[in-house]
């Protein structure tokens, strides 16, 4: 029998391979843009997503564990998936667009989704919305970082 975690893993593993639509020329454009000189993490980034990636998983498998299959879990899991999407949109449509405000504004859909999420799942599982505390630390932190890139080139805005 199919266990919850390995579809839940399988779906989270299958969304995020959605930030690999990014070509060479859209890579191009972000490299050259000026960075904020604190911005010294930037080559830990992908590790950190990884690790709040899975921290979703485990928190999306301990809320269906909880109520597998009620109204409730799916809507919840619903949730899961588009918080997923939203974040994982981020990178490809502000590069495709070459457009900081629109990462900026994924961003910030993203961190009210997360804290949406967050307050949704605490009443069934205090160790599923702990889970996802890293994505709201995070989240911002990135929103914020894409701030500051557009005040240091206005002109890819």
């Amino acid at each position: 029998m199919i266990k919850s975690w390995m579809v839940i893993g399988f779906i989270t593993f299958f969304i995020a391979f959605g930030s690999f639509f990014i070509t060479p020329r859209d890579v191009k454009w972000f490299a050259k843009l000026s960075r904020p000189r604190w911005l010294i993490f930037e080559p830990l980034i992908p590790v950190i997503w990884t690790v709040i990636f899975v921290c979703g998983a485990a928190s999306a498998n301990i809320v269906w564990q909880k109520h597998p299959g009620g109204l409730v879990t799916w809507l919840l899991m619903g949730l899961y998936l588009l918080l997923e999407i939203v974040t994982i949109t981020y990178i490809p449509l502000m590069l495709r667009l070459r457009s900081l405000k629109a990462g900026e504004i994924a961003g910030a859909v993203g961190v009210a989704l997360g804290i949406v999420l967050t307050l949704s799942v605490l009443p069934i599982s205090k160790l599923a919305a702990v889970l996802l505390i890293p994505y709201l630390v995070w989240s911002p932190v990135g929103t914020y970082t894409t701030e500051e890139l557009i005040q240091l080139n206005p002109e890819d805005a």
